[in-house]
């Protein structure tokens, strides 16, 4: 049995707000990720289950390694997609937002989602979400995954026991990717047994953990290389670490969108190692994205409150920089300077 984490009232308005709607509409983050695309479509399957007519709305391109999902084909890209996405939109009398706590976290989609007078369900695991901006808000940041929140949610409404095979694979893979395949933030031994719960249902986790891992390009495995030896920067006193890569660098292994997911973890495999940091250019506006990955007691979503205009989990953070990569990269030495003795003391 779950530890109870869902309070009566969440349950209340689950039940209710799922109950009374008949269009939803799911949207997520954008540069969705596994945790992103897994909860959006485990909470797809679960409603349109229920008989109701469902529409999956991402910001923008998400990784091919998620594409092998059941009805990945069907998510709708709001970039590219926007009639559909309009249309879809304007019939919903519930919108559900999955794995972001404000809208500018999905961009121009928000300023349609706050547009339209239906209801906004924030289901999410960040911390401080903008409660002027959803109607209910279920969130629960000391939770692993959006994905882990979604499958508790139905547990407590009773429903778990209904989730199909399909819905089953969406919540373990999001689960599995934002948890760094449980090597971070999952020492909570209910998210075994909800994993426990998640196998009964008769999901392969080593297949989809292949599908999401071994699913790449041999452009990738060069890039990483690439990374690696040119361009990582390691700082023994401060057990940190730093690499940046411009979009043109990107441009020379045909870089396609999630051909970067995971490197920042890489760096953490030194010994004493404690701070990873990403700079890359984007390769479709003009700023800096940034990310981090910190173990233990270090956070580095502090570290990008700080500096970079972000945030995020303790031992996982990011952010954005709208300046040169040179300026970025002055502004994470200045950042590092200016955590010095934090950085030592944490050896």
């Amino acid at each position: 049995m779950l530890k109870r984490i869902i309070t009566p009232q969440e349950v209340a308005t689950a039940k209710k707000d799922f109950g009374d709607c008949k269009n939803v509409v799911v949207v997520c983050h954008t540069s969705p990720d596994g945790d992103a695309i897994g909860s959006s479509l485990g909470l797809y399957e679960y409603l349109r289950r229920k008989g109701k007519q469902v529409t999956v709305i991402v910001p923008n391109y998400f990784p091919d390694f998620l594409h092998w999902m059941k009805d990945a084909d069907k998510i709708v890209r709001f970039d590219r997609q926007k009639t559909a996405s309009y249309t879809a939109l304007k019939m919903a009398d519930l919108i559900c937002c999955l794995d972001f706590n404000d809208m500018k976290r999905i961009d121009e989609l928000g300023m349609a989602v706050q547009r339209m007078r239906c209801k906004r369900l924030l289901i999410d695991h960040h911390l401080d979400p903008n409660r002027q901006q959803f109607n209910h808000i279920i969130s629960h940041p000391e939770l692993s995954s959006t994905s882990e929140l979604l499958f508790r949610l139905l547990d407590a409404m009773d429903e778990a026991k209904n989730l199909t095979f399909a819905a089953a694979e969406d919540l373990y893979a999001g689960m599995a990717t934002d948890t760094g395949f449980f090597s971070f933030n999952s020492n909570d031994p209910d998210i075994f047994v909800i994993i426990s719960e998640l196998l009964r249902k008769g999901i392969d986790k080593d297949r989809i953990n292949r599908n999401i891992q071994n699913n790449y390009s041999p452009d990738r495995l060069k890039l990483i290389g690439y990374v690696l030896y040119e361009k990582l920067q390691v700082f023994p006193d401060l057990h940190a670490s730093l690499f940046a890569i411009k979009k043109e660098e990107l441009t020379q292994f045909h870089y396609l969108k999630g051909d970067m997911e995971g490197i920042v973890n890489m760096p953490l495999q030194m010994k004493g190692h404690k701070l990873s940091i990403a700079l890359r250019e984007d390769t479709e506006r003009p700023l800096i994205r940034v990310s981090t990955r910190s173990v233990d007691d270090l956070p580095c979503n502090e570290f990008c409150a700080e500096f970079f205009n972000g945030g995020g989990h303790k031992n996982a953070a990011g952010g954005t920089l709208e300046c040169t990569m040179e300026e970025a990269i002055d502004i994470v030495m200045k950042g590092l300077e200016a955590w010095r003795e934090r950085l030592e003391s944490e050896s």
